[in-house]
């Protein structure tokens, strides 16, 4: 193995990028700047074209773009569509 592979390797050990979420752990995937996923949410505080406000246990995960929509909502994940400029988490105090 090569020096520059065992340092690549080094990194994802100690990263641990394999870890499952532990259970109740938010999960968001984005797809692009067109998709984002969300998954064990506690429903949306905040609802516009331009910013819709996910609540997750740690406090609240926002999405910023234009033309935002909220296209498919369930108990366990919610998926919004449209541009994505920004996704950010905001801790609770």
């Amino acid at each position: 193995m090569g020096k520059g592979r065992m340092i690549l390797q080094r990194l994802a050990d100690g990263a641990d990028l394999s870890a499952e979420p532990l259970p109740g752990q938010p999960i968001v995937e984005i797809a692009g700047d067109r998709r984002v996923l969300i998954e064990n949410h506690f429903g949306v505080k905040e609802y516009s074209r331009e910013k819709i406000g996910v609540k997750v246990k740690y406090g609240l995960v926002c999405v910023c773009g234009c033309d935002l929509e909220l296209i498919r909502m369930t108990k366990e994940q919610l998926i919004i569509s449209g541009r994505i400029d920004a996704v950010t988490l905001i801790r609770r105090g």
